[in-house]
């Protein structure tokens, strides 16, 4: 019987589109990778071993952070579900939904739904289910699953998402990619407006403060989160942070991690549902906390796995996937694994069955990059090798089953002949001697037909002359011997001075941090907000009061805008709305998809970032900065803090019912990795600073 694992492998490499459109991929999220961690408050090294600490601690007291984290999500009036399986959690899915008339359902991408096959169950049951991230949208009209954790149609090429929208919706042929995000837009904001229900994932639930907080590109989040109202949230029991100080530093890294940005475009803190007075946000919140075997993978061998914050970036630093795609990780049955990749490769085997999927810890050269990527230091090639040998509390009996037969005798004999020197230096010898003969023809002979080595590369050549015999000869040399007491005086001299740890207090600070830190210098965090936001495509100003009214009057003239949606005029300098309705702009202040441009105030500004601060209530609506295609944003220049810890200590922060840290215009990179602005959230953003 085939392997489906090797056949799928076998498809992939002979896949050219795919090969080109996964190497894009790798490139463009290292570089940016790169260049984001350059711009770090602390060292990396710093900042990886602070965040390994803070979800080792997680993971190790887990039902002390859950209890926390439960307990404030209720008593801010959200439903939580404690759930065991998959099973139980569409059920109670179901249950929700079932309380519903409307049976369209906007969701945002959630890798716990894919884990849990949630979209087969509701649409057994009659519901409309649609993906509303642009990536999870084409997959799902292709009828496919995610083939990466961030980018779900990285195995596309534009030409074929361009034939996908052919098909199945009616649109002329093109291969255009702004033309396809429109068409994606224009099809997709008519589901939001619609559903009833909105479903989403969760990166981090943040245990003091019941808080649980979700970060995207495009605005989709946002939008079936703000919109319908119902909104049910999926999150992995794991996925906690103690605190908002601990979130912040996540946010630090699984951005840049992840996409290699900064930030994300819209960060969004949710509270609470709807509170009394507000026009958006949704009425009924309920959580979901899946366990689906997460316990009994936190009480093996495999627990560091659960460290995991989902940023992808082992993914594009594995040169196995690189080469094979999400889409090449199935069980013995031919069944796709929702996590792909080396953290996918531990984690099916600890989630769903060693037996079924522990043979993809085999697609890993244990080459230490997944490792070297993670923005929480898990030591996957560890955990790897563990789930090869059997890495779960299994038998000796039973650790055996992910090893190949043929592999398995070749251990046991690799291990006789190892027992013995003579026997290992015949077999040595006569192994180099066939090798140097068979090499040139293996690829040809298909040699590999019992382990898979060949489909992809031919057997390396061996060297003549073995290591050993190379080394005594060499080591007749008295030089030789004199570099070698030189060494090892030098490696014993004081072997663990590199290792020292230095004191928290002692530790230099970078430039640009001890640029941001200083709070007093309000010039430069003026400029440094604007350097930051205009980079992203966003668009500043800085003007005074007195003139304010007649610059957003001249922006809103040249767009040819006679209407918007604005908060209420308590939140805004004295006499501005006044002034844009005697210049003959009509004020709405309820949402509506027809108004083009939306005027809010901002709670604050983040000079690190360019990020704009909104808090959801009364009389300021969320939807003012999400629904029209044009944000104006006004901002006082003494609101801008330094950091993002800094705005998380704010008060208005940890009591609005949701809030939301908008960075940038709307953009995607969902199709070849090309960068699109305007997806479901605006496409401009213009920040009028008060100085």
């Amino acid at each position: 019987m085939t392997d489906p694992f090797h056949t799928h492998i076998q498809s992939a490499l002979a896949n050219p589109n795919l090969q080109i459109a996964l190497d894009a991929n790798a490139e463009k999220r290292i570089s940016a990778r790169q260049v984001a961690f350059a711009s770090l408050p602390e060292e990396l090294p710093v900042m990886r071993r602070r965040a390994h600490t803070v979800r080792a601690d997680v993971i190790a007291n887990l039902d002390h952070y859950l209890e926390q984290f439960i307990n404030r999500a209720q008593m801010n009036g959200v439903i939580v579900h404690r759930v065991v399986d998959a099973t139980e959690a569409n059920r109670v899915v179901l249950d929700i939904t079932q309380c519903q008339s409307n049976r369209t359902i906007a969701k945002s991408k959630s890798m716990v739904s894919e884990e849990i096959a949630l979209n087969p169950a509701l649409e057994a049951a009659g519901y409309q289910v649609v993906e509303t991230d642009l990536g999870e949208y084409i997959v799902q009209l292709r009828g496919e699953h995610p083939a990466h954790i961030i980018t779900p149609a990285v195995h596309l090429r534009r030409s074929e998402v361009g034939q996908t929208f052919h098909d199945k919706l009616g649109i002329p042929l093109t291969d255009d990619i702004p033309t396809l995000t429109a068409v994606a837009r224009r099809v997709l904001r008519q589901v939001f407006l619609d559903a009833g229900i909105g479903i989403s994932g969760v990166n981090f639930g943040v245990a003091e403060t019941g808080t649980y907080c979700l970060v995207t590109n495009e605005g989709n989040g946002r939008m079936v989160t703000t919109i319908p109202p119902v909104h049910i949230a999926l999150m992995g029991m794991e996925r906690l942070v103690p605190t908002l100080d601990d979130l912040a530093l996540m946010l630090y890294l699984l951005p840049r991690s992840a996409t290699g940005q900064k930030l994300s475009v819209y960060t969004s803190l949710i509270h609470s549902p709807r509170r009394v007075g507000e026009l958006d946000g949704a009425q009924e919140r309920h959580l979901i906390i899946l366990d689906n075997g997460r316990t009994a993978m936190r009480n093996s061998p495999l627990a560091e796995a659960l460290y995991c914050i989902r940023c992808g970036s082992c993914l594009n630093a594995c040169p196995v996937f690189r080469e094979i795609g999400g889409h090449a990780y199935v069980s013995k049955q031919g069944i796709g694994s929702p996590y792909p990749g080396p953290i996918g490769s531990v984690v099916s085997a600890g989630l769903f069955s060693q037996q079924e999927f522990g043979q993809l810890a085999r697609a890993s050269s244990l080459c230490g990059a997944c490792m070297e990527a993670c923005p929480v230091e898990i030591n996957l090639p560890k955990l790897l090798l563990r789930v090869r040998a059997g890495g779960l509390n299994l038998t000796p009996q039973r650790a055996n089953l992910n090893i190949p037969k043929p592999v398995s005798l070749g251990l046991r004999l690799f291990t006789w002949f190892a027992e013995n020197g003579w026997r290992f230096t015949i077999a040595q010898k006569a192994a180099g001697i066939g090798s140097r003969l068979i090499s040139p023809f293996s690829t040809w002979l298909r040699l590999p037909a019992f382990t898979g080595w060949g489909f992809s590369k031919d057997m390396p050549r061996p060297v003549v002359d073995r290591f050993r015999d190379r080394w005594r000869k060499s080591s007749r040399s008295n030089k030789l011997g004199h570099e070698i007491r030189i060494f090892e005086n030098t490696i014993h001299s004081d072997p663990l001075r590199s290792f020292e740890k230095i004191p928290e207090g002692d530790r230099p600070l970078n430039s640009t941090h001890a640029t941001l830190i200083n709070s007093d210098n309000r010039p430069a965090l003026i400029t440094q907000f604007a350097e930051e936001l205009t980079a992203l495509g966003g668009k500043f100003y800085a003007c005074t009061e007195a003139d304010l009214g007649q610059h957003i009057q001249d922006l809103l003239s040249e767009s040819g805008i006679h209407e918007i949606h604005a908060w209420d005029r308590a939140f805004f300098p004295p006499g501005l709305l006044e002034i844009l309705v005697e210049g003959g702009i009509d004020i709405h202040h309820t949402p509506s998809p027809t108004l083009k441009a939306g005027l809010t105030g901002c709670l604050a500004g983040i000079a690190e970032t360019g990020t704009l601060v909104l808090p959801g209530g009364p009389g300021h609506p969320l939807t003012a900065s999400l629904l029209p295609e044009i944000h104006i944003a006004v901002l006082r220049s003494g609101d801008i803090l330094a950091t993002l810890p800094q705005v998380f200590k704010l008060g208005e922060v940890r009591e609005a019912a949701s809030i939301s840290l908008i960075t940038g215009p709307s953009r995607t990179a969902d199709i070849e990795m090309t960068l699109t602005i305007g997806v479901h959230g605006p496409r401009e953003v213009y920040v009028f600073c008060l100085v």
